[in-house]
């Protein structure tokens, strides 16, 4: 087995972009699956060998991430999502129905080779559930006549893959991120100058200098859209200016969290404004390397940045010489390869560096020792696109929407039991009331709100009569919850609480990177817990341990993974007490014996990396 000489040129010109060659394995390996269809134990050794580590390495990594096809595995992946918003709309009786019509269970290909089944965890696709991803394609609300027409054809040889139209749901509110992502070519560069993009960029490197940039955002009032909503321009004013080590820019492009779909769109409709607000961001901290990190799923969100960087490179927007000031900047696309982890910073860093996704521990903040160990900033998609709009409207525009210690929009993930789901972006501080009756259009089939957890399903759970609070990060983090990264998840009076907590603390246990003991077996025995408690095999005393647990995994580990698995799980627990004991006191769900539940489990089993 050996790269040909196009493949091995390709290679090199990977590792050049990065300043230590090992940086390179993720990429590697997926020119290895390109290549060869697949990663066998031998071409992991072939890597390992050009890129220059172990063969122990590379099989570590390899054996880390979830979204590499392995050698044996079947022409087309057929990849069901199940984690809480494509359950709460059927996601696992797609899954069950497949695996009747294929005759397989998930990761077992069928004896002709054409398909591997998998069950797989969030596709950020959670509004249009349950998604079926075939390969890198994405298919929205597919149904199980659905699956089997598609099956058909791909027997026949007649398949190609007819991708869905982009959608955005009109309110009254106006939009500015999402104002052009559904017009023809939005995704290009021509369509993006036409609308004068590229110009806040050339105006702020031709006419301000960093700090001033810094102050600007500062004053602005712009906080991270990723989950932690910390102030974008307080960040970047924390990477120290004297320190003569490279400086770098990072987009984190990993959107995983159950419920959230924002960054998707974005980067799939309007990747140059994305773009842009790297130009302004790098420039800002004085870096001349900014990479993208893009997870593993997003294919298509992969191939549409990488035209537009090649675009953009054609034009002489990156390179050694911006808009003729000599300033270089240089951008790489990075791909993931399927972990939740490498969402939170460090774990990303750790990602792009060619390891594992371990999260490091802080301090040192990214800021002052990141990625190779040198200054690094990292910011959300969301939130860099947000930056050229803020230049060109200005500050008292953009603080003419939102609330004074949140202002701006914010581009909110509505999804679970609501009329329309779908992408909303309105001011901050709107209620979450609104958000579902007025402009999601309330509980389908005349059901009544049980639910809602706000921010991803990392967020603790608000109940009905809790959904007057302003949809900003202070009125949630007040309400004893977060605004996270807007995935606003709803579940009707049917759904059962013990069942929906199962499946938040599967995917949880399957996504921890194992490093910190509090996790790996925090989440592991909430796991073992709720499904006795699901399957009427559980007892009063499991939700005092249920607790215990919580307690004992919040703020003890080296990320937050163990809170984001403890917060919903502590108040689901207590605020829906009371089903949770009967579902010991009946030794199962009532509302399946009555008929009102899913009669299959949303959970499915779990295996850590």
């Amino acid at each position: 087995m050996e790269f040909t000489k196009a493949a091995l040129a390709e290679l090199e010109s990977v590792c050049s972009r990065y300043p230590k060659r090992e940086a390179a394995l993720l990429p590697a390996l997926r020119l290895l699956e390109r290549e060869f269809g697949s990663i066998s134990e031998e071409g992991m050794a072939l890597v390992a060998k050009l890129i220059g580590v172990s063969p122990a390495k590379v099989f570590g990594v390899v054996t880390f991430y979830t979204h590499y096809k392995r050698a044996g595995e079947g022409k087309y992946q057929l990849q069901v999502c199940g984690t809480l918003p494509c359950a709460l709309r059927s996601g696992i009786d797609l899954y069950r129905h497949l695996s009747r019509s294929l005759g397989i269970r998930a990761g077992e290909t069928t004896p002709d080779g054409l398909f591997t089944l998998k069950k797989v965890e969030c596709l950020a696709n959670c509004d249009k559930a349950p998604c079926l991803q075939v390969n890198e394609d994405y298919f929205d609300r597919v149904s199980g006549a659905d699956a089997d027409r598609m099956v058909e054809r791909m027997r026949a040889g007649t398949w190609t893959a007819e991708l869905p139209p982009y959608t955005v749901p009109k309110t009254k509110y106006p939009l500015v991120l999402l104002q052009h992502v559904l017009e023809k070519g939005s995704e290009t560069l021509a369509h993006y100058e036409a609308r004068g993009g590229y110009q806040q960029a050339k105006r702020v490197l031709t006419t301000m200098k960093p700090p001033e940039i810094i102050e600007f955002v500062k004053k602005s009032g712009l906080r991270g859209r990723g989950g932690a909503g910390f102030p974008t321009g307080m960040k970047w004013g924390f990477v120290p200016a004297a320190n003569p080590k490279p400086k770098y820019l990072v987009c984190n492009d990993d959107e995983s969290e159950p419920g959230t779909f924002k960054d998707k769109i974005l980067t799939e409709r309007d990747p140059h404004r994305v773009l842009e607000g790297i130009q302004v961001a790098s420039f800002a901290i004085q870096a001349h390397d900014a990479y993208i990190y893009i997870r593993g799923e997003f294919g298509q969100g992969a191939q549409v940045m990488q035209r537009a960087i090649n675009e953009a490179y054609a034009k002489g927007l990156f390179g050694k010489d911006l808009y003729g000031t000599g300033y270089r900047l240089d951008v790489t696309l990075h791909r993931g390869a399927g972990a939740y982890i490498c969402g939170e910073e460090t774990g990303l860093l750790s990602s792009l560096e060619g390891g594992r996704g371990y999260p490091k521990i802080k301090p040192p903040f990214p800021a002052v020792e990141g990625l190779f160990r040198s200054p690094t900033i990292v910011n959300n998609v969301e939130t860099l696109a947000m930056v050229p709009v803020i230049l060109e409207k200005g500050i008292e525009w953009f603080r003419g929407f939102g609330t004074e210690k949140s202002p701006g929009t914010k581009v909110f993930c509505l999804c679970g039991h609501v009329e329309r789901p779908g992408l909303y972006e309105v001011p901050l501080g709107i209620p979450l009331r609104e958000m579902i009756y007025d402009l999601g259009g309330g509980i389908p089939g005349g059901r009544k709100l049980k639910a809602v957890i706000p921010g991803g399903s990392s967020a603790a759970v608000l109940t009905a009569d809790e959904i007057d609070v302003k949809m900003d990060f202070d009125s949630l983090a007040a309400a004893k919850t977060m605004l996270g990264s807007g995935g606003v998840i709803v579940m009707d009076d049917a759904t059962c609480m013990v069942e929906a907590l199962w499946n938040i603390l599967r995917f949880y246990h399957h996504e921890s990177c194992g490093q910190c003991t509090p996790c790996r077996e925090g989440t592991g025995w909430l796991d073992k817990i709720l499904a006795r408690l699901e399957t009427g095999r559980g007892t009063t005393e499991d939700l005092g341990v249920v607790l215990e647990i919580c307690d004992e995994m919040v703020g003890r580990t080296i990320c937050v993974l163990a809170d984001a698995a403890a917060m919903p799980a502590k108040s689901i627990v207590q605020k829906f007490k009371a089903e949770f004991e009967e579902h010991v006191a009946k030794k199962g769900c009532p509302l399946k014996a009555n008929g009102r539940a899913p009669s299959v489990p949303m959970a499915m089993s779990a295996g850590g990396h």
